[in-house]
């Protein structure tokens, strides 16, 4: 005798289906049980302003915002920070130099200690002590950016003993290299606030 052959309820099908779509449409529109994980991810560079498109970059984010805000910090433009470590550096931040200057901006141990630099190979210290030390060579000389770069490559000494850039072959390549990059002969040393207009940095961050 044979049994009688069930077939699958159609109904109960159709009611899982119908279950399904209406359980993605409620989550669809009201957002329940949406995993924060799946959400967009925005970096912090992202959220922060972005330095101004003219302003050079080394290749390393985090470096290029350690120049910006020294450099705004210092009053001094970051292009001519820039300028001065591709020339002494190429960004090496571990760079040493025959005659024993160090980092980044090849600090001689004497001048990063009197700009309070204890750790040469530390990219921000070596930058802002640096830095310190083109702005009061800019404030020495004047302002006058060609005075200032020879003094940071043979001492604002040989500067005042040959009453302008010292007759050396090496001093006078550098200065002109960095002056041609820069691309200016004056450069005022000014405060934040106003270093932020005279060298439009009113793009860049504020951290």
């Amino acid at each position: 005798m044979k049994l009688p052959l069930r077939l699958p309820r159609v109904c109960s099908l159709k009611t899982i289906l119908f279950g399904l779509i209406a359980l993605f449409a409620f989550t669809n529109f009201t957002g329940a049980f949406f995993l924060h994980a799946f959400a967009p991810i925005v970096s912090a560079s992202q959220r922060q302003s972005e330095i101004p498109a003219d302003i050079p970059t080394s290749g390393d984010e985090q470096l290029d915002r350690i120049i910006f805000r020294v450099g705004k910090q210092e009053g001094v433009d970051p292009r001519f920070i820039h300028a001065v470590i591709w020339q002494e550096s190429k960004y090496e931040q571990k760079a040493r130099s025959h005659a024993g200057a160090q980092g980044l901006m090849q600090l001689m141990p004497a001048t990063a200690k009197r700009f309070g630099c204890n750790d040469a190979d530390d990219p921000e210290a070596n930058i802002l002590a640096g830095t310190k030390y083109l702005s009061w060579l800019l404030k020495r000389f004047d302002g006058n950016v060609a005075l200032a770069l020879a003094g940071y490559n043979a001492g604002e000494g040989s500067v005042d003993k040959y009453n302008g850039i010292p007759p050396f072959n090496e001093t006078q390549n550098y200065v002109r290299i960095i002056t041609d990059r820069y691309g200016k002969s004056f450069h005022p040393v000014l405060s934040p606030a106003d270093a932020i207009q005279a060298f439009h940095l009113t793009n860049g961050e504020t951290q």
